[in-house]
């Protein structure tokens, strides 16, 4: 098994294409953004956190999404929501990570009676992204073309599921409002509505919003109730990844393909576990799960492998070496290494790098395509043409790190 350093794996270019703004922000942040939004958090301090909020385990992914509704609440603040994404960015720049894609649900920060709408929303957060490019693009490393430039991208999600919890103004009042309504039709309602919105505000005012993401409880609500918004998402050329395969079976991934076109999957390590799948009609599971694999490598769907979040959401995983990750290696699926979310994982991407680097044996060039598969698989905002030049670029930069290190 190669081993890789830290050194090295900071130093070579990186993408994150799994990345939630509202799990991601500093934690010091987070208290200072609390503070001038006057909402109490369970702790004032960062050691109070992360004893009560942002543990290193939690018992599933309940608590684990507990973790958003303080983050929420302080992003429901456009000044707090820019402040987020620069330092965002930043974070990401300085381990070396020169593309980003940044998800997150608008509709969760919306509150009308602030004027906080949906457009207000995603140029504060393209704000914040965009003066940290064009800051890290203006250095002489980038400008002599000794490091590739910073881009990113911006995914909206939709959510799959949302109680009428007050947590959220913008769904409080949707559940009000459409009260004869039942909750899925409403759920429905506020995808369309986001999908819509996000061409919208792609075409008519140029916000590089990339993708369309499906969020939320997978078990009960499958990816095949939103079929219409995501044709629309597909008919507009809007690219499209969905959670699937984290919370749910084989079945999960298999939607997502079959009934929302998706171009990419977040998890996905699901997929591999027999005991997951409920379908009575299929009888012999391993060959479902090899035929879905097979399917999934040879169209090149790249998988968002997210190690550190899997092992905090499912205690059943006691060990690193037990993730499906060796699984996806072994049918040769493209994976991308992501965070999921930086402050609940309490991770980076080169921890995730290093993390599956120590556990799995992966050779150089196979580490070469996984980098790869970050650029090439990206949403990139730009024309085919201009992401296969940018990813060349990153590549040629993956060889000079490479052979500084010795392993050329």
């Amino acid at each position: 098994m190669a081993r890789y350093s830290a050194d090295f794996i900071k130093m070579m270019p990186k993408s994150d294409l799994h990345l939630h703004l509202d799990g991601s922000l500093r934690l010091d942040s987070l208290i200072e953004m609390a503070k001038r939004s006057q909402v109490t958090l369970p702790a004032t301090s960062v050691t109070g956190l992360k004893e009560l909020v942002f543990k290193d385990r939690y018992q599933n992914l309940g608590e684990y999404l507990h973790c958003f509704q303080y983050t929420c609440a302080v992003l429901r603040d456009p000044e707090n929501l820019q402040q987020a994404a620069y330092e965002l960015a930043l974070d990401n720049q300085a381990e070396g990570v020169n593309y980003i894609e940044v998800r997150f649900a608008p509709q969760l920060l919306i509150d009308l009676t602030r004027g906080i709408d949906f457009d207000r929303i995603m140029h504060a957060v393209n704000n914040g992204l965009k003066q940290a490019m064009q800051e890290y693009n203006a250095t002489e490393a980038v400008l002599s073309g000794q490091k590739p430039p910073f881009y990113y991208g911006i995914i909206n999600c939709a959510m799959r599921m949302f109680g009428n919890k007050g947590f959220s103004p913008y769904y409080t009042n949707l559940f009000q409002l459409m009260r004869d309504f039942a909750p899925m039709d409403v759920i429905k309602l506020a995808a369309m509505e986001l999908v819509r919105a996000s061409v919208r505000l792609r075409d008519d005012e140029g916000i590089p919003i990339v993708g369309l993401d499906l969020a939320g409880q997978e078990a009960g609500y499958p990816a095949g109730k939103f079929k219409e918004v995501y044709e629309y998402a597909h008919q507009h050329f809007l690219l499209k990844t969905l959670h699937a395969g984290e919370a749910y079976g084989a079945e999960s991934v298999f939607e997502a393909i079959t009934e929302c076109y998706a171009d990419r999957i977040g998890h996905g390590y699901s997929m591999f576990i027999p005991e997951m799948i409920k379908d009575p009609a299929i009888t012999d599971k391993t060959k479902y799960i090899n035929n879905l694999a097979s399917y999934i490598a040879d169209k090149r769907i790249a998988v968002e492998v997210c190690l550190t979040s899997n092992l905090q959401t499912n205690p059943a995983i006691t060990d690193i070496r037990q993730h499906k990750f060796k699984d996806m290696l072994e049918h040769r699926i493209a994976t991308v290494i992501c965070t999921d979310n930086r402050l609940v994982s309490n991770t980076t991407v080169s921890k995730e790098y290093q993390l599956a680097l120590d556990n799995f044996d992966v050779p150089l060039k196979r580490l070469k395509d996984m980098v790869a598969y970050g650029f090439k698989k990206s949403f990139f905002p730009g024309s085919y043409v201009e992401k296969r030049q940018y990813a060349k670029q990153c590549l040629e930069y993956f060889d000079r790190v490479a052979q500084r290190y010795g392993f050329i």
